[in-house]
């Protein structure tokens, strides 16, 4: 791990992403940071004045990981020396958690820390929702995803008004987006309208996007509805009992029948029933529930309702994969294949023939990282810190001109 925090982590561009300038600011010089030792050793309230600052002090405890957390008042180093009152979080980026676990309960491939190519597609669909949602909904612009080294996903959010929220304001929000709510003893997860009404829009945007995943993951790939255990579920979501009562008995004569059977026989029983009546709306209201159920982002909402919350910093390893946590792009989510993403020996064996071949050449010395398959990812990072960084000088711009 020491070579790794040595040569190849991205201090400067970690910097640049947390600071948005050059220079340092207390977008820095006041940020939380914790470190994880072996042992389970946990130091919370760490601040640094550079990326020097912060790269000797990880140089120097080697730690399994890094978390990042707020803007404080004052800077964490000092926080035994102010008076409580003067100690408080001031800014945060909004931060977004989807965890795979979260899907047990409907996933057929894999169960608790285990992934595969097959349910990653339940992240990917997550990524697209929620980052077309973020977009849509609420004009922030600078989004950056990062795979979590195992079986999910992180998204930071550094638009200064994200930053700004309060743990109110959070919560709110949060509570807009989160569509799949209850514990396991609940059947039915999904309850956003009233009675049988049309979802509001932006939902209804979503479940737009999210039909075809419904049929190519539900229904074909995990094939959710197969098993009795799995087509018990899908019954106790229907609300009309003598609907519910002639499916059961259909599959029971036939329990081998396909996932897409037993929806289409579902929906057959639905094209039945008088249009423009009452029931038919609701069993109709009903499906389409079904589908945001089985289908929309399942979200930890607790990560994301306090600025005081910590998440493990990108680039970061995974203590139990040894997978580096690495930035993804929403727009190539359905080509990013977790067991793909480097790991932290692979690292160090393409770190340990390129210093092979410098000493043999005599080559000019680069940035270590950038003879690594590290390089496409902190590209990533870059560009989005640049981007960053251009939001803030244009807000500089206009505050210098605003005479």
């Amino acid at each position: 791990m020491l070579a790794f925090y040595r040569r190849l982590y991205p201090f400067r561009s970690i910097f640049g992403w947390l600071n948005h300038e050059h220079a340092p600011t207390k977008l820095f010089t006041h940020r939380e940071f914790a470190f994880t030792l072996q042992g389970d050793i946990y130091l919370r309230y760490n601040s640094f004045n550079t990326a020097e600052d912060l790269k000797k002090q990880v140089c120097q405890l080697n730690p399994t990981r890094f978390e990042i957390g707020p803007i404080y008042s004052a800077r964490p180093r000092d926080k035994k020396t102010v008076r409580p009152t003067a100690f408080t979080p001031l800014l945060r980026e909004l931060v977004f958690d989807i965890d795979m676990t979260d899907y047990d309960t409907i996933r057929t491939c894999c169960s608790g820390a285990d992934i595969c190519a097959r349910c990653w597609v339940f992240i990917s669909a997550a990524v697209r929702v929620i980052d077309e949602g973020i977009r849509e909904q609420f004009g922030y612009k600078h989004l950056l995803w990062v795979y979590s080294g195992r079986r999910g996903i992180h998204l930071w959010i550094s638009d200064k008004e994200a930053m700004e929220l309060t743990d109110e304001q959070r919560r709110a929000l949060v509570g807009w987006m989160m569509v799949i709510q209850g514990g396991k003893e609940m059947h039915k997860k999904v309850n956003v309208r009233i009675g049988s009404r049309p979802l509001p829009p932006s939902l209804q945007m979503s479940l737009s996007n999210l039909v075809d995943v419904f049929g190519d993951l539900i229904l074909e790939d995990q094939d959710c509805f197969r098993s009795r255990e799995g087509w018990e579920a899908l019954l106790h979501l229907i609300p009309d009992n003598n609907v519910v009562e002639t499916l059961r008995k259909q599959w029971e004569k036939d329990p081998d029948r396909s996932s897409s059977d037993k929806w289409g026989d579902l929906k057959s029983q639905v094209s039945a029933l008088v249009k423009g009546t009452p029931k038919r709306a609701a069993l109709k209201a009903a499906m389409e529930d079904i589908i945001l159920q089985y289908t929309y982002p399942r979200l930890d909402a607790e990560v994301s309702k306090h600025r005081n919350h910590l998440l493990k910093a990108p680039f970061c390893i995974h203590p139990k994969t040894g997978r580096v946590c690495v930035p993804v792009d929403p727009k190539n989510i359905d080509n990013f294949k977790p067991e793909h993403v480097p790991t932290v020996g692979q690292l160090l064996r393409e770190l340990d023939e390129v210093t092979a071949t410098v000493q043999a050449e005599g080559a000019e010395h680069h940035s270590d990282w950038e003879k690594t398959s590290l390089k496409p990812y902190i590209d990533m990072l870059d560009a989005h810190v640049m981007a960053l960084m251009e939001e803030t000088r244009r807000a500089k711009r206009k505050t210098d001109m605003s005479w």
